[in-house]
């Protein structure tokens, strides 16, 4: 089932296109990696998919209520010295969704998050007090406060030491797998070993592609 299909869409700044005529759709139970160099509109195709930006031509269509959508973008709204708790942390991302407010619905929710990503123990500190792998698996939590549908997350492993970047895919793996949650993920990890998903976007200039994974391989060890 398709939750969202993107036909012959062009977005981009100031009337300049920086996505041109790209038709795909995202299915349901999907791990999508969007690939591309610096510029070739990652970022800004996942904004204008959110409604974040103008489309300028072509048609988005969603077949899920877009309060639905969870979304962890590249640069964090969350000031690293903000003096908050985890929990809190990740209660705000409830805030979303129409007429939701701290309730113990919410604050369960919130606390079996915590525990589907194994940072329970996490819970009472201060945010500021966190590594970098540590706040990258809270804010993804809070993303996913708002759905139990489909995630889009906007490089979610930059400036993660190895370990951490392992650690954080393999929970994006998981909620995929296990919990069928649709993940899109935006990735400058352009080694083979780091596309964990199972189809590919990739924006390389003019020569967009939009297959499995395997084809994606096979297209690139034939270049």
């Amino acid at each position: 089932m398709s939750l969202i299909s993107v036909s012959k869409v062009k977005i981009g700044y100031n009337n300049i296109p920086v996505v041109d005529k790209l038709s795909f759709d995202i299915n349901e139970k999907d791990f999508i990696c969007i690939v591309g160099p610096n510029g070739s509109g990652k970022t800004t195709l996942i904004r204008g998919i959110l409604g974040l930006i103008p489309v300028m031509s072509g048609k988005i269509t969603f077949s899920l209520n877009e309060n639905q959508i969870g979304y962890m973008p590249q640069e964090t709204t969350v000031d690293a010295n903000f003096p908050a708790s985890v929990f809190e942390i990740v209660l705000s991302g409830s805030l979303n969704k129409p007429g939701i407010f701290y309730n113990t619905e919410t604050k369960n929710r919130a606390s079996e998050t915590l525990k589907m990503l194994g940072i329970s123990k996490l819970e009472k500190q201060s945010f500021s007090e966190l590594s970098g792998g540590q706040r990258q698996k809270v804010l993804l939590a809070r993303a996913l406060m708002a759905t139990d549908k489909l995630l889009f997350l906007d490089e979610p492993s930059n400036n993660l030491d190895q370990k951490s970047k392992e650690s954080l895919y393999e929970l994006v793996q998981k909620l995929n797998a296990e919990h069928g949650i649709t993940i899109v993920m935006v990735t400058h990890d352009l080694d083979h070993g780091n596309l964990i998903g199972n189809k590919i976007l990739s924006l390389a200039p003019k020569d967009y592609f939009f297959g499995t994974t395997e084809e994606y391989v096979r297209k690139v060890h034939h270049e």
